[in-house]
């Protein structure tokens, strides 16, 4: 177990938490010139392709033969690239960027729910009335715009962008009973199988994309090179350095940033709803993981 975090990690998770809060407003500027499922299977063939030659640069090969391994290899890169991308990528074209931020900060506390019951963290009070907590955030967050459900969009693009962080949550909760991997090489093999699964979904659908100008082709290539690639490096330097607890700081300052991109770079409006339910999921998960916080403080 590590006990130390360095001045390195903290500037890490900062820089990680500022990226990647921004990924929601590169994928609402490249929805502007090409279709969810373009966004989608770019932004996974990239980082696969940039992680698939970083990991014979950092002596890492295929993983050897070992039972079930290929089928959580492909079950993960299912869940935690092409269907979660995918949701998000449609989801955002009709809810602001910012929702997709706040719907993702309610995966820990859905990791929470499904440890209970197929890890080994059982819901003791406390993770229990952070849950309760969170989840009121999140039905803040969808408001009574769900009982609309059919009569417009945006209240499916909503339960979109919460059914995308429902499947980082199994894919999470998967990922702790996957035969071992080096992180580098089973990131880069998930990532792969997205893009083998989405690349023949766009040419079928969307077909083969032009290029759309600066803006949208700029997002896209962000959205790859940045946000999925260059900060999936950086997250297992980090959870080798300083332990997955430490990488759960990040949790808590993604909502914020991509609200604060969304308002001030996107212009978008932010709801009153949109603070009260950041406020309720951040202290949900605050609750849930009052311990570990304590314990990366005190270090």
């Amino acid at each position: 177990m590590i006990d130390t975090a360095t001045r390195t990690d903290w500037l890490s998770i900062c820089i990680l938490a500022l990226v990647w809060g921004s990924a929601f407003m590169f994928m609402s500027v490249a929805l502007e010139g090409y279709g969810p499922i373009t966004v989608a299977t770019a932004r996974t063939s990239l980082g696969a392709l940039v992680l698939l030659i970083a990991m014979p640069l950092a002596g890492q090969g295929l993983p050897a033969p070992q039972p079930g391994l290929w089928r959580s290899i492909i079950t993960l890169g299912l869940l935690s690239t092409a269907v979660p991308f995918l949701l998000l990528s449609w989801g955002l074209q009709h809810v602001p960027s910012s929702f997709g931020g706040l719907a993702m900060a309610t995966i820990p506390l859905m990791v929470l729910v499904l440890a209970h019951f197929w890890g080994d963290e059982r819901m003791i009070l406390r993770r229990a009335v952070g849950v309760v907590v969170g989840f009121c955030g999140a039905l803040v967050l969808i408001g009574p715009g769900v009982l609309e459900l059919g009569q417009s969009t945006a209240p499916l693009a909503q339960l979109a962008c919460l059914a995308a962080a429902f499947c980082y949550s199994v894919s999470s909760i998967l990922t702790r009973n996957c035969p071992p991997v080096a992180p580098l090489t089973l990131t880069a093999l998930t990532m792969a199988v997205g893009a083998v699964v989405l690349i023949p979904l766009m040419l079928w659908i969307e077909g083969v994309p032009d290029w759309q100008g600066i803006r949208p082709g700029g997002a896209i290539l962000m959205l790859g090179l940045m946000q999925t690639a260059a900060m999936n490096l950086l997250r297992i330097r980090v959870i080798k350095s300083a332990g997955s607890v430490f990488m759960t700081l990040v949790n808590y300052q993604v909502p914020i940033w991509a609200m604060i991109y969304g308002a001030f770079l996107l212009g978008e409006e932010l709801p009153w709803q949109f603070f009260v339910a950041l406020v309720l999921i951040l202290s949900g998960m605050a609750l849930g993981q009052w311990r570990s916080l304590i314990g990366i403080f005190r270090r």
